[in-house]
């Protein structure tokens, strides 16, 4: 295993121990993302939910207020006048059976995919394929519609999908270093309280357990739960 750099272990050694406030954590992370690129504000949350039983599942989608910085690209599966209003939103992708061959033949050039209900019996057979990269399009996040255009804007316009992995853990991408502070923080607390909300029937305990706030390459800081949470969302966080 390769050593970390000078940069990364100076880094790591000026970590807080303990827990900041949102606003102090957030001012470390952009202190410290040093690279020569504009480096990704990145939240974790810990929840106190055991995923391998279904009603204990987390999954959602926001549309962060300030977007996330990046440029989706966006593929849809859908036909005739839906494909039309795909393309008219601004998709980047769009097809039906020639679409999923190309996907079949290793050629995927979207961060998001999106489907009309009646293309489902054929993206189903690429779930192989879309599934391990998180792209396997879903009614509960809002992905597969006949709502084409919102659904195309909603992923160009700062939108996010989470779902929790087998550790309990959520991670989403809230925007770029170089974003202001505030709109750094509106983001977290957009994404705390929409994972809040998604608080499942079968979670016992603390849900928001612990949520930690790292960039690209810098060294990841814990947040005070308490100072990350919306007022509205906090009863859902115990």
């Amino acid at each position: 295993m390769s050593r970390p750099g000078k940069r990364i272990r100076a880094a790591r050694q000026a970590r807080p121990e303990a827990a900041l406030p949102l606003e102090k954590a957030i001012a470390f992370v952009q202190e410290k993302a040093s690279a020569k690129f504009d480096e990704t504000v990145e939240v974790s949350l810990n929840l106190g939910v055991d995923p391998r039983h279904a009603d204990q599942m987390v999954r959602g989608s926001v549309t962060l207020p300030n977007g996330t910085g990046k440029t989706v690209r966006v593929g849809v599966f859908a036909r005739g006048p839906k494909a039309d209003e795909a393309r008219s939103a601004g998709a980047d992708v769009v097809g039906a059976e020639d679409l999923m061959e190309i996907v079949q033949g290793g050629k995927i050039e979207f961060d998001r995919c999106i489907a009309t209900p009646d293309m489902m019996p054929i993206v189903g057979r690429l779930g192989k394929i879309l599934g391990p990269r998180g792209l396997m399009p879903n009614p509960k996040i809002g992905t597969v519609t006949m709502d084409v255009k919102g659904a195309v804007e909603a992923a160009k316009g700062g939108q996010v999908t989470f779902r929790v992995e087998k550790a309990g853990i959520i991670h989403a991408g809230v925007g770029k270093a170089s974003f202001p502070a505030d709109k750094l923080a509106e983001n977290i607390r957009s994404i705390v309280d929409a994972v809040a909300k998604a608080k499942p029937t079968g979670a016992k305990g603390t849900y928001l357990k612990k949520i930690s706030l790292s960039s690209t390459m810098g060294p990841g800081v814990e947040v005070d739960v308490a100072t990350a949470t919306a007022p509205h969302a906090a009863q859902a966080a115990e």
